[in-house]
């Protein structure tokens, strides 16, 4: 499950955080990082995925 996760994240960063952690505090700094740009967004939402 955590494959399909990452490569939902690389398609849409917020939706894999999303999916991993619902709507916390990893949700919505993934949104303001993929605002920023969409790299920032995809290493993060990979980072939260590997960590829980």
């Amino acid at each position: 499950m955590d494959l399909v996760r990452i490569i939902i994240a690389i398609l849409l960063p917020p939706l894999g955080v999303f999916l991993q952690v619902g709507l916390g505090k990893h949700f919505w700094i993934n949104v303001v990082l993929t605002l920023f740009g969409y790299i920032p967004g995809i290493v993060h939402a990979i980072w939260v995925i590997a960590k829980y």
